[in-house]
């Protein structure tokens, strides 16, 4: 009961539940904070994208379907990026690790309207199919390690 009470009276004087301001670092992920808004970013990173001759396969975003509702939450983004041969390759090696692609980029708005790009790198997303897709997938992931953080590097570049 003592640990509720904090939270109790935040709630009963209306100031709400506290939010992180980021994405926390986490086992296989790349998390970087900018200094960039969170539309810049998200324009950096689309630009950042199509400069690595990758391609914009999907988005989605839960605020902007908010904003449709007439809510107003925190900006965020994902967006999915691959190309075919890339996915021909990984279908080479692995039938299982299809449902995987394409690999995707976070981009969150923090509290100071700042915003954090972050991303399961692929050696991560295709770990799980390493017994399956052997050499072929390692070789696949670590060649898109360097793809994703260059693109990202790219993105949160100062403009």
């Amino acid at each position: 009961m003592r640990f509720m009470f904090p939270i109790l009276l935040t709630v009963f004087l209306g100031l709400g539940p506290v939010q992180a301001d980021s994405i926390a670092p986490r086992e296989g992920w790349q998390v970087r904070p900018t200094s960039q808004s969170y539309q810049e970013l998200v324009d950096g990173l689309k630009a950042a994208v199509k400069e690595a001759g990758m391609l914009l396969v999907t988005q989605a975003s839960a605020s902007a379907g908010a904003k449709g509702r007439g809510l107003t939450i925190p900006g965020n983004r994902v967006l999915g990026v691959y190309r075919n041969d890339y996915a021909v390759r990984m279908l080479e090696a692995s039938i299982a690790a299809g449902i995987e692609a394409p690999i995707r980029f976070y981009v969150t708005e923090n509290a100071d309207k700042t915003a954090t790009l972050s991303w399961k790198t692929p050696s991560l997303v295709f770990a799980p199919y390493m017994d399956e897709g052997g050499e072929k997938l390692s070789g696949l992931a670590a060649e898109l390690d360097g793809v994703f953080q260059s693109i990202a590097d790219a993105a949160v570049a100062p403009q």
